[in-house]
């Protein structure tokens, strides 16, 4: 990154943009660990979104929550991190941003109809595409003083993360840095 920190990255969006193929390719450019955000989701939660019930903020207070506790982990270890989350919510970014003020967000923005034909083609996910206008409803996109990029989820996933690693290498912007 621009500052010499290693980099601590959550790579956001709706279900079916693509975060975890993205984060774990922008992960292997930074040479950073991966961490799926899904696998830190408590069961029942798990067990809501397969019967189709759209997660609360209380909901997801305790899976932001964690995954915040391993970015502040790897923050205070001085190791790299990417993380797929979906992050919908600037509430949600900045329980995330208390982890380590400089986490930066990789935002994929695709249309309805890429996300629809992608959630259709991951049989045995347990994210129903039901729940797609949900996420669609709670998405707030980072503001233009968060630390993030919105890039097009309808790329090649490779050109994606390329992007992402040289918007990280750029220097932080003094209008997002800590606030």
């Amino acid at each position: 990154m621009g500052n010499g920190v290693a980099p601590l990255v959550v790579v956001m969006g709706v279900s079916g943009c693509g975060k975890s193929t993205v984060g774990k390719l922008l992960a292997r450019q930074l040479k950073a660990e991966f961490l799926e955000g899904d696998e830190l989701h408590p069961p029942r939660n798990i067990e809501r979104m397969a019967s189709g019930i759209a997660l609360t903020d209380n909901d997801r207070r305790d899976w932001l929550l964690e995954i915040a506790q391993q970015l502040a982990d790897a923050h205070a270890s001085r190791h790299a991190l990417v993380v797929s989350c979906s992050a919908l919510k600037r509430s949600y970014r900045d329980m995330l941003r208390t982890a380590a003020s400089q986490l930066a967000f990789v935002h994929l923005h695709a249309s309805r109809e890429l996300l629809e034909t992608r959630l259709a083609a991951r049989p045995g996910h347990f994210m129903p595409s039901s729940l797609l206008d949900s996420q669609l409803q709670t998405l707030q996109p980072p503001g233009a003083d968060e630390r993030a990029i919105t890039l097009d989820a309808a790329l090649p996933p490779a050109e994606i993360a390329a992007q992402a690693a040289a918007w990280l290498a750029l220097p932080i912007p003094a209008s997002t840095r800590k606030r």
